[in-house]
């Protein structure tokens, strides 16, 4: 999931440094936007995650209780 993250950063960073004729408040406010992505998608990849490993959890107690039975 990193490699997802710093993929959109450089995406974002390479947009910026294409944008020569663009003024000083346009790159600033696209900086913004693509530092505002790359948050959201780590927000949404860490919660996803943080799920995923309650899932395996319960799936592993579950197992437990099965072995002990």
């Amino acid at each position: 999931m990193k490699k997802v993250v710093l993929s959109l950063a450089a995406v974002a960073l390479l947009t910026i440094v294409s944008c020569k004729d663009a003024n000083q408040e346009a790159v600033e406010e696209t900086t913004q936007d693509a530092i505002e992505t790359v948050e959201e998608t780590a927000h949404d990849a860490t919660e996803a995650i943080e799920e995923f490993a309650e899932e395996v959890e319960d799936s592993i107690e579950a197992v437990e209780e099965e072995i002990a039975e």
